[in-house]
């Protein structure tokens, strides 16, 4: 089964997951995007994202499930990558700075392989300096529903041609594109990366 939801342009602040008492302080004042590298070195423990207002956030790691979950994903798109040729995957340790200034971390992530290639050796070791092509989020039991909802819609915003949100407790999975409304499948044994990512099929049995 297949439901609409009308695009929604308006990003709002995400909410905190967790945040410990060393980085408080840090969540009443603006972060920049040199300080942000700074607390990811020093805080290598935390997943941490910078939203485009200068808002830290700071997430610990996931549970059994998730991370089960999110394996399974990086897995499949991997193995579809080495084959198909055409572009570089990564997994979700991997930072992107957008061009609204955001610092995102996806769950996996895709880039045409001319977009990566044209990267200096010295962005490609730092945060990748682009939006991904095609981005992935898997939905943690602790995420309030309108933060993933956001992140993805940032992503289309700034360049993103393809985007998934799947939510393992609803097992719905939410397909974003620019400029159409978001696609909902209830309970999808598999879902399609075309015309993106031409053959890439994602199956979802190992996540409900």
């Amino acid at each position: 089964m297949i439901n609409r939801l009308p695009i929604d342009h308006s990003l709002t602040q995400a909410d905190d997951a967790y945040i410990p008492p060393e980085l408080i302080e840090l969540t009443h004042q603006l972060v920049t995007p040199k300080q942000f590298e700074q607390l990811c070195a020093k805080y290598s423990e935390l997943r941490l994202e910078l939203t485009s207002t200068g808002e830290l956030i700071a997430m610990t790691g996931t549970g059994g499930e998730t991370g089960r979950s999110n394996a399974d994903l990086t897995y499949q798109l991997r193995a579809w990558t080495r084959i198909d040729g055409r572009g570089v995957c990564f997994d979700s340790s991997t930072m992107f700075a957008l061009p609204n200034n955001a610092r995102r971390s996806p769950d996996a992530s895709w880039i045409r392989r001319e977009r990566w290639d044209s990267l200096t050796l010295h962005q490609k070791r730092r945060f990748v300096p682009v939006c991904p092509d095609f981005v992935a989020e898997l939905r943690s039991p602790s995420d309030r529903l309108r933060v993933p909802f956001d992140k993805m819609s940032e992503y289309i915003a700034n360049g993103a041609s393809l985007g998934w949100l799947i939510d393992p407790s609803t097992r719905r999975v939410y397909v974003y594109r620019p400029h159409e409304d978001v696609l909902v499948f209830e309970n999808p044994e598999t879902v399609s990366g075309e015309p993106l990512l031409p053959g890439f099929t994602l199956n979802l049995s190992e996540m409900w």
